[in-house]
């Protein structure tokens, strides 16, 4: 029989990403509904420190994958690892983030498997004949689609701040696994020999509460610095629109939209970006929406719950003065 709701814990030098706390916490509702363990399966090199904080959030066991030939993600050591060991544990429900590593693991690893797999999915409850249905956006998020897959086990990724993490319980206990680490030479076509890291303060566009995005009317690159004063303020992220990128203003990992990041922060400012629907469908999700933008009839009204006609390089520095009193007092 299969056995357990599996949650991929994805790390990244050695710190848990926030979208599997979130999953971690939810799936431990699913579990105590289904009747399931929760396991988490943490991957990579020195990480055993790792599984108290995924018990912490609701793990019942922790399979640690360490290694070094998982030390750094590649396509051919995860898929190899990971594949083996589902099979040879045939759990229910395997659940991922929906990040830049899984939207390349999970796909293939489904063609491994010869499962379905739900990507993207916003939501998710239990069902009693597809043990799970999945809610997720299409048409670029102005509809969603209910989906469930018959083969198991349940693969699918889940979008960053879908799920809000619980408070740590830290007198919470789970059995640790050492699973047995099998790659599959043939699968190791990369290597990885040196990465170079852009440090920066701020935090990731996907795991920031609060966003503030430019678009074509920043008009030049060096404006983008008093987007970057306002974001600084309340430690949160800056982003921009496809036309800002296109035009070599700001690099393209500062993207959000359909061919950029997804984003759901708390607070999501957006400075001169028309609203094309490519970009609401990356942004369409933050809890609260403020547009500023000269045109009226721009489209991001529509989506906004506060808007504000006006230059933007009269109402940003505005806003970055409001916000430093705030943040003072």
């Amino acid at each position: 029989m299969p056995k357990g709701i599996w949650i991929f814990v994805e790390q990244y030098n050695g710190q848990i990403r926030k979208v599997s706390l979130e999953l971690l916490s939810q799936g431990r509702k699913i579990a105590d509904q289904s009747g399931e363990p929760l396991i988490a399966v943490i991957a990579g090199e020195g990480i055993r420190d790792l599984a108290g904080q995924a018990a912490s959030y609701g793990a019942d066991q922790v399979y640690l994958l360490d290694s070094p030939e998982l030390k750094q993600y590649t396509t051919g050591a995860y898929t190899s690892a990971f594949n083996k060991l589902i099979k040879d544990n045939d759990p229910v429900a395997f659940l991922l983030g929906h990040t830049a590593l899984t939207k390349d693991l999970a796909p293939r690893l489904a063609q491994r498997l010869g499962v379905g797999l739900a990507s993207d999915v916003v939501d998710m409850e239990t069902d009693p004949e597809k043990f799970l249905v999945f809610k997720r956006p299409v048409y670029t998020g102005s509809a969603y689609s209910f989906v469930g897959t018959t083969t198991r086990p349940v693969l699918a990724t889940i979008r960053p701040k879908s799920f809000v993490p619980s408070e740590p319980d830290t007198s919470r206990q789970a059995e640790v696994v050492d699973a047995a680490v099998s790659v599959d030479p043939a699968d190791l076509k990369t290597i990885i020999k040196d990465i170079a890291i852009a440090v920066s303060s701020r935090p990731a566009l996907t795991e920031a509460d609060f966003i503030v995005s430019g678009g074509r009317g920043m008009k030049a690159p060096e404006n983008f610095k008093i987007l970057e004063e306002l974001a600084d303020i309340v430690g949160g992220a800056v982003g921009a629109s496809r036309a800002a990128v296109d035009s070599g203003w700001i690099d393209n990992k500062f993207q959000v939209g359909q061919t950029g990041s997804m984003v759901a922060p708390t607070l999501y400012i957006a400075c001169g970006i028309s609203g094309a629907i490519q970009h609401l469908a990356g942004m369409g999700s933050s809890k609260f929406i403020v547009a500023i933008n000269k045109d009226p009839d721009a489209n991001i009204f529509n989506v906004a719950d506060y808007g504000i006609v006006g230059d933007l390089f009269d109402v940003v520095p505005l806003l970055t003065q409001e916000f430093k009193k705030l943040v003072n007092e």
